[in-house]
C-alpha cells in the first residue's frame, strides 16, 4: 500500500473533514479554531462562498488554457483587477503556481535585465525550496541542507532582528545598512549586484517585521547602484498586514513584487509584477510554464479580491491584528518564558527563551501542541523553532481572537507553569 513520504513532518495530528471560515472540522466532528491558514493562504476563510462559487462556475466552463497557448477570460480579468492594487509603476504581470517559482522567476528576470550576476538576501529570510530558492533562504538550515553545492552568487547581509542582537530597533537597523556597505566593499561588488531580495516580515524566520529606515536604505543603495529592489510579498501580500502590501507600512517602492498564497484562498497561484520596461529586458520566451495562470485559480482569485474589497478585510486585519498582538503581549507580560512578542497585522509570533536569553525551542514546540490538543491550531517558526505564530484568516472576528487568546493563555500557563 502506498503512503505519504515519511520525511513531511506534520505541526498536529488533525485529520481534517472540511472547513468552514475560520474553523476546521476533523473526521470525528472536532472544531478546531484554525490559525495557521494553511500558513497564510486561505486568506478569505476555508470555503469562502463566493470563492467556492466562482471556482465551480469556472470548472463548468475551463479547467485549462494553457496560457503560452491560448489566452483565457479569468487570466486577462485578474490580471487587470490586479492592476488596480498593485504598486505604482508595476503593470507587467507573470503568473506561476508556487512561491517558490515566483522567486525563481524573479531571480531569472533580475540577472537577464541587469546583465548582473550577484543577488542579495537577508539573514532570516525564507523564500523557498526549490534550488535556487533554497540557496537564497536562510531561515533554517533544514531548506538546503544535503543538497549542495547551492547555487552560486547568493549573499547575505543581515536583517535587523533587534531581539536576536540585544539592541533597540535603530542600532540593529545601522548594523545591518552598515554591514551591508561592508558586504558591498568585501564579497559582492555593487556593479556585480543584480538585486536585493527581502521580506517584509521574516515569515519562517520568525514574524520579524523590517522598519521604514532599513528599506529606506536599501531603496537608496539599490538607486544609488542600478540594483533592483526585489519585495517578497508571498506571505504579507493581499491585506495580511493590516495594509494590501506589507511594505505600504514602510512607505518603500520596490521594482518587482513576489506574489502568492493569500492571491487565491487556496487555489495554487502566483506571480511577479513589474514594470514593463523592466521586463522587456529579460530574454524573449524566458518565462512559462504548463499550470500558470489556471483558469480555476485565476477565477478564484478574482474572488478573493472581490472578498477582500467588499468585506474590508485589509481593515479587519489591521483592527484583529491589534487586539492579537496586544493580548499575546498581556499573556507573555506574565511568562518569562516568552522573551518578545512581535508582528504586523494578522502576523503574530511569540519567542520563547530561557532564562540566560538562550532559544527555547523545548517550550515553544510544547506550547504549539498543548495549544492543538485544545483546539487552537499553530505552527512555529524561527531558526530554532522558538517562535510559535499565529496567522489567521483575515476573516477573523473579535470574538475568535478572544477565543483564541483564552486558549493561549491558557497552555501557556500550563506549559511554562507561570
Amino acid at each position: 500500500m502506498a503512503q505519504l513520504s515519511p520525511l513531511l513532518k506534520q505541526a498536529t495530528p488533525v485529520v481534517v473533514d472540511h472547513g468552514e471560515g475560520v474553523y476546521l472540522y476533523d473526521v470525528e466532528g472536532k472544531r478546531h479554531l484554525d490559525f495557521t491558514a494553511g500558513i497564510g493562504v486561505t486568506s478569505t476563510g476555508h470555503c469562502h462562498p463566493h470563492v467556492v462559487r466562482a471556482a465551480q462556475e469556472q470548472i463548468g466552463k475551463l479547467v485549462h488554457g494553457q496560457y503560452t497557448t491560448v489566452m483565457h477570460k479569468p487570466l486577462l480579468e485578474l490580471t487587470e483587477r490586479l492592476g488596480d492594487v498593485l504598486p505604482r509603476g508595476l503593470d507587467s504581470l507573470f503568473y506561476a503556481n508556487s512561491g517558490s517559482e515566483a522567486v525563481e522567476a524573479a531571480l531569472r528576470l533580475s540577472r537577464q535585465a541587469t546583465q548582473r550576476p550577484n543577488v542579495i538576501v537577508f539573514q532570516g529570510g525564507f523564500h523557498g525550496r526549490t534550488v535556487a530558492a533554497a540557496s537564497m533562504t536562510t531561515s533554517g538550515t533544514r531548506f538546503s541542507a544535503g543538497i549542495g553545492p547551492l547555487m552560486a552568487g547568493v549573499h547575505v547581509a543581515p536583517f535587523p532582528y533587534a531581539y536576536h542582537y540585544g539592541w533597540d530597533e535603530q542600532t540593529a537597523t545601522k548594523f545591518a545598512l552598515r554591514e551591508l556597505d561592508y558586504l558591498f566593499q568585501t564579497v559582492c561588488a555593487p556593479n556585480e549586484t543584480a538585486a536585493f531580495f527581502v521580506e517584509p516580515v521574516l515569515g519562517e524566520g520568525g514574524y520579524v517585521p523590517a522598519n521604514t529606515e532599513f528599506l529606506a536604505g536599501l531603496r537608496e543603495r539599490a538607486d544609488r547602484h542600478g540594483i533592483l529592489l526585489v519585495v517578497d510579498e508571498i506571505q504579507t501580500g493581499f491585506g495580511r498586514t493590516g495594509k494590501f502590501w506589507g511594505h505600504d507600512h514602510f512607505d518603500v517602492s520596490p521594482d518587482i513584487v513576489l506574489i502568492a498564497k493569500g492571491l487565491a484562498s487556496g487555489f495554487p497561484l502566483s506571480g511577479i509584477a513589474a514594470s514593463q520596461e523592466l521586463m522587456a529586458k529579460a530574454f524573449p520566451g524566458s518565462q512559462g510554464g504548463t499550470y500558470g495562470g489556471n483558469a480555476v485559480s485565476c477565477a478564484a482569485a478574482i474572488a478573493t479580491l472581490e472578498v477582500i474589497q467588499q468585506e474590508n478585510l485589509v481593515e479587519n486585519a489591521a483592527e484583529r491584528g491589534r487586539q492579537l498582538l496586544e493580548g499575546a503581549r498581556v499573556i507573555a507580560d506574565k511568562t518569562p518564558s516568552i522573551g518578545e512578542v512581535r508582528g504586523l497585522g494578522l502576523l503574530v509570533g511569540s519567542e520563547f527563551t530561557t532564562a540566560d536569553g538562550e532559544p527555547d525551542t523545548a517550550t515553544a514546540q510544547a506550547a504549539q501542541q498543548a495549544a492543538s490538543k485544545s483546539g487552537l491550531l499553530l505552527l512555529t517558526c524561527g531558526p530554532y523553532m522558538n517562535v510559535v505564530r499565529m496567522v489567521p484568516p483575515l476573516v477573523v472576528t473579535a470574538e475568535q481572537v478572544d477565543d483564541a487568546l483564552r486558549i493561549w493563555g491558557d497552555v501557556v500557563a500550563s506549559v511554562t507553569g507561570s
